[in-house]
């Protein structure tokens, strides 16, 4: 056996490990996965894998002589060792979720943590997810028929996600591994990153949402349901909400999206565009203030729109039922400015206000 110079004990263990999966995955439970290429278990923080075999199925390793695969040029004791657990990890029913061979780098990542401050990041850790992984991420979001939501839609924040893939829906990536999708064009790694999160994040709520068949489960971004309940009620009762609670029940919870999804900058503007916090603010004060033309601070309002669009796009249809009934019950065309200044800034149409409109709509 061509290795590296190991110990007795150290190749028979090995040997036997190969020799007892190579049983245990001949059996008929496992033939839906011998078809599949080694690296379907493979992880990108794996370290020493055996790349020669990574494209080979599993069949294909199973049928060779253990004493050929281990004479391979470029294959030693450790590559050989990689590949026995990988072959283990094609025996779990359940997709691998930790990298082997990353124990030996937890002292250096330690010591890292100590030298540079701690970053702000979220827990999702696109290295450990594998092709085993994937397909069963896919799965979910297939047998739930949620592919047709958009990528904009279910992101934690649009912040990492280019405006150019707001709209793609789920389906385009479901026939594509992992592989195949850092080859398509345009899809770097935080791109990337974000494809893998959404569909983990669809796939973490409704495997653990159980299943009731005369129940049915609504993905949408957070902030949505509070609203569209408030609205519900407005459009039930008589009159029109007073300027407090569209506030607080209209523009805090849709500027606080804004904050998560376009960052500080454009939720400012937009917080002083509607007097959130004081008297609004005109475009022109705006943009004198930020030392910018008042084209940049209007096409940097128009993100909320285009957040809007992606988000909440049923939010159009609520506000438009809501202006409907204001426009009906009010007494006073100066009790909308603020409702509709709102309305403008998240859902732009054919209610906008001018500056002069828009300085004289006090709100809070």
């Amino acid at each position: 056996m061509k290795m590296n110079k190991v110990t007795s004990v150290e190749d028979y263990k090995i040997v036997s490990s190969f020799q007892s999966l190579r049983k245990t995955l001949l059996d008929d439970k496992f033939a839906d996965r011998l078809e599949k290429p080694l690296a379907y278990w493979a992880l990108p923080n794996d370290r020493r894998l055996p790349l020669a075999f990574l494209g080979r199925t599993i069949k294909d390793l199973l049928a060779t002589p253990f004493e050929e695969l281990s004479a391979t040029p470029g294959i030693g004791q450790k590559k050989i060792s990689s590949l026995v657990k990988l072959l283990s990890r094609a025996t779990k029913d359940h997709p691998p979720a930790v990298p082997f061979g990353i124990a030996e780098l937890n002292e250096s990542k330690r010591q890292s943590a100590i030298e540079k401050p701690r970053r702000n990041v979220t827990s999702f850790d696109p290295s450990i997810v594998s092709e085993a992984l994937w397909a069963q991420w896919q799965q979910t979001v297939v047998e739930n028929g949620v592919g047709r939501e958009k990528l904009g839609r279910l992101a934690p924040t649009l912040q990492a996600l280019p405006t150019v893939i707001w709209h793609i829906p789920l389906d385009q990536y479901v026939h594509h591994t992992v592989a195949e999708i850092r080859q398509l064009k345009t899809h770097g790694e935080k791109r990337v990153r974000v494809v893998l999160e959404v569909f983990y994040l669809v796939h973490e709520m409704l495997s653990s949402a159980g299943t009731q068949q005369h129940l049915a489960l609504r993905i949408v971004p957070k902030f949505i349901q509070p609203i569209e309940n408030w609205i519900s009620l407005a459009l039930a009762r008589p009159g029109i909400p007073t300027s407090d609670e569209i506030r607080d029940h209209l523009a805090v919870p849709l500027l606080n999206q804004i904050q998560i999804d376009a960052g500080p900058t454009i939720h400012e503007l937009s917080e002083g565009r509607l007097g959130v916090t004081g008297s609004p603010q005109s475009v022109r004060q705006q943009a004198k203030r930020m030392g910018v033309t008042r084209a940049r601070v209007y096409q940097l309002l128009e993100d909320c729109g285009r957040i809007m669009e992606v988000r909440w796009p049923e939010g159009a249809g609520w506000f438009a039922q809501l202006d409907a009934k204001f426009q009906a019950e009010a007494t006073d065309q100066a009790d909308l400015r603020q409702f509709r200044a709102i309305h403008e800034l998240f859902y732009p149409g054919k209610h906008a206000l001018s500056d002069e409109d828009l300085t004289a709509a006090i709100v809070g």
